[in-house]
């Protein structure tokens, strides 16, 4: 059994339909013929598959599939990974920020505890220095007190000599 079809060429948007067998028709047109030996490739073609899709086939699905699933495996152990980088960059962040802090407060102690040595220092500085001034003071007050003596005994010493010179002149 043979069935011919014949397939005509659309022009225009309009399906052309030879009205006779002539040679430049039949030459534009593709002739189908459908016989036994269609239907004995469409059976093999089925067999084939048969015989392909166990042996090959399924094997390259399964094959497909366990690459997808590695993949996405691989994906959620990068994304996890990721994950993990973050959450250790917040934790090392936060640790800065609390060292920092403490530092802060390390510092501020310091200055403190400097700032009261440096009034201790001063303060004791201040005292002995005056303790200095005040002994120099008390140092010349006797020294003067000496002086003043010893210059009110020479005055005492100079007025008689020159009482005694002027007497003595005086008399002569």
């Amino acid at each position: 059994m043979s069935t011919t079809m014949v397939i005509v060429p659309v022009t225009n948007g309009a399906l052309s339909v030879p009205t006779s067998h002539s040679a430049p028709a039949l030459l534009a047109s593709v002739t189908v013929d459908f016989d036994k030996g269609v239907f004995l490739q469409m059976a093999m073609f089925a067999i084939a598959i048969a015989l392909l899709k166990p042996l090959l086939f399924d094997p390259m699905l399964r094959l497909f599939a366990l690459r997808e699933e590695r993949t996405e495996g691989a994906r959620a152990e990068a994304r996890h990974m990721q994950e993990r980088a973050a959450e250790i960059l917040r934790n090392y962040e936060v640790e800065v920020a609390r060292v920092r802090a403490d530092a802060t407060l390390e510092r501020d102690a310091l200055r403190k505890e400097t700032a009261h040595l440096e009034a201790k220092i001063l303060a004791d500085a201040r005292t002995e220095a005056e303790q200095i001034a005040q002994s120099g003071r008390v140092q010349i007050a006797e020294e003067m007190a000496a002086f003043h003596d010893v210059l009110t005994q020479r005055t005492m010493d100079l007025s008689g000599q020159i009482v005694g010179s002027i007497l003595g002149r005086n008399g002569s």
